[in-house]
């Protein structure tokens, strides 16, 4: 059935007697956008990033007379891509004329609280992420082994040797910020030392009342967080980055019809229904860098973790065997596969491994001295492998 705002459904905003306020919440914003550092404005669909790919080392020189030896530095490029956001919001104009309230008014807040759920969802889950998006949050740290089992809430599993906050540290970043679903809030309550007494208290001073490890802790409370996905994330926010190309617009439409995606059937024409529509815009993109570091020089880690829920999400594994086009293969080590932004070192036996969520993803297979190979990789309910024959520069 067409999506419409029905006499019916506004009907409390028509009757005589009301008082002049609505009784409802107030609107959320993306928590996401309010973490993360924002670039100036995108002035095309595409913006490029220069992150650092390979660092200079320094050498002890032998003796008097020894020679000095000579290094190298690389830069790789990340892209952030432009994809919009967008709703329709068709209303009756008898219906707004006979309406107490300014329904226009009251219906534009709503869907930009929506657009926030949106952007946090593709952003930290995949949820119905654009095609052109690198991967999730998740799904970067899933690949990195930054993924702790949930089965248990304890000190260890946030704060202890393998914990999220370590997993962070170990890849050289620091967790600046947390996000959790508001049941994990009555589970750090319930954290206890040996002695019976709370570990982890509300921190009336910081950002917000529950903090670890410093770190503030935040409660998306805009229908965002996934629990079927994690149970907290934690990590380097600020080196996550979002730039906006159009900012949210909106537009009162009275003429025109309205066409439904799929059967491109007409389903409401303004003029001849006596119809508004509102429509509200907003197009942005969003990366995670990733340059190289001394305690991650081959940008294979993340600068992000999460505690899985008691019930992890099922992955498959895909695996990439890398070889090169001689007469009889051999097997090479050392080359970079990246899916969808996550990056994997191909080890001795030329493989590399990731787990990976039911979709479609674009590979990238690249190592110094060869042509690189980019392959679509489809993710089902079985595990993928993967052949990759890498061509010598001639």
């Amino acid at each position: 059935m067409p999506n419409l705002i029905l006499r019916e459904q506004a009907e409390a905003l028509i009757q005589e007697q009301l008082i002049n306020t609505i009784q409802q919440d107030i609107p959320k914003q993306s928590i996401f956008m309010g973490l993360a550092k924002k670039l100036p404005n995108m002035t095309s669909k595409q913006t490029r990033i220069p992150v650092l790919d390979m660092l200079p080392m320094a050498y002890w020189v032998n003796g008097d007379t020894g020679f000095k030896q000579t290094s190298q530095q690389a830069w790789d490029n990340v892209y952030i891509t432009a994809e919009e956001l967008a709703v329709i919001v068709p209303i009756p104009e008898a219906v707004v004329d006979d309406a107490s309230f300014d329904i226009m008014g009251e219906v534009q807040p709503r869907v930009i609280e929506a657009m926030g759920l949106r952007v946090d969802q593709a952003v930290v889950f995949g949820i119905n992420k654009p095609a052109s998006w690198d991967a999730d949050i998740i799904t970067r740290a899933r690949q990195a082994g930054n993924n702790v089992a949930g089965t248990t809430v304890k000190y260890d599993t946030l704060l202890g040797e393998g914990g999220v906050i370590a997993k962070v540290e170990e890849d050289g970043y620091m967790v600046n910020g947390g996000l959790a679903a508001m049941g994990m809030r009555a589970k750090l309550r319930g954290i206890k030392d040996d002695d019976g007494h709370p570990i982890f208290k509300s921190d009336m001073q910081g950002a917000t009342q529950y903090a670890l490890d410093g770190a503030p802790l935040y409660f998306p409370d805009n229908g965002s967080f996934d629990t079927s996905i994690a149970q907290l994330v934690v990590g380097d926010f600020k080196k996550a980055v979002y730039a906006i190309r159009q900012d949210i617009t909106v537009k009162i439409l009275d003429q025109g019809v309205i066409q439904d995606p799929t059967t491109k059937e007409i389903i409401y024409n303004l003029a001849q229904q006596d119809m508004i529509a509102l429509r509200v815009v907003f197009r942005m993109g969003w990366a995670l860098p990733n340059p190289a570091t001394r305690m991650d020089s081959d940008r294979t880690g993340c600068m992000f973790a999460y505690l899985e829920p008691p019930t992890a999400v099922t992955t498959q594994t895909v695996t990439f065997t890398v070889k090169d086009d001689s007469a009889e293969p051999v097997l090479i080590d050392g080359a970079y596969v990246e899916v969808d932004g996550a990056r994997l070192k191909t080890g001795t036996d030329g493989t590399a491994v990731f787990n990976l969520r039911a979709g479609t993803y674009t590979a990238k297979i690249k190592k110094t001295g060869y042509t690189t190979v980019t392959e679509t990789i489809t993710v089902a309910a079985a595990a993928v492998t993967k052949d990759i024959t890498l061509h010598k520069n001639a």
